[in-house]
């Protein structure tokens, strides 16, 4: 059984999504990335191009070079499946095993976590955004006053017409 670290240390950024590799959830499940690649085409319909896609040569160039896919001899003849969280949770109805669904409950928990931490950010991000506008604000008023004490002293106005003593 797989753990939560197994799990997201497969996890991807791939087109701004998170997706698992068809060969990476294959070992996961326990079944050969053949299988799972024929129950998905046997199922088509169930996986529009939100849940999988192909990854072109660009990207399996990219993730090879992260040492993510295999280039050596007796390797992929095709370009791997990216399954997005969506399509890992269908792959759990068209896997129909005890351990495929004990994997997906993994994943799915896996998924959420990662969306939380990433809500986080955002968060974090706007307080920080936030504090800096208000310290910019504080500190002009405090630049402000310092460049009025530099600043020299205007001359003294000269008065017009005679002054008595």
């Amino acid at each position: 059984m797989s753990t939560a670290s197994d799990v997201s240390e497969r996890i991807r950024l791939v087109r701004g999504q998170r997706i698992l590799l068809d060969s990476d959830l294959a070992e996961l499940y326990g079944v050969p990335t053949k299988a799972l690649i024929q129950a998905v085409k046997r199922n088509r319909d169930r996986f529009p191009g939100d849940f999988m896609f192909v990854l072109t040569n660009q990207e399996v160039v990219a993730l090879r070079s992260q040492s993510v896919t295999s280039k050596a001899r007796g390797g992929r003849r095709t370009a791997p499946y990216a399954f997005t969280e969506q399509g890992v949770a269908m792959l759990s109805s068209v896997l129909k095993s005890a351990r495929a669904i004990q994997v997906n409950v993994q994943i799915m928990r896996v998924f959420v976590r990662l969306r939380g931490i990433a809500a986080q950010n955002l968060e974090l991000g706007a307080r920080r955004d936030e504090l800096e506008s208000k310290c910019d604000r504080e500190f002009k008023v405090v630049f402000d006053a310092i460049r009025e004490l530099m600043a020299p002293p205007a001359a003294p106005k000269r008065r017009i017409g005679f002054v008595q003593d």
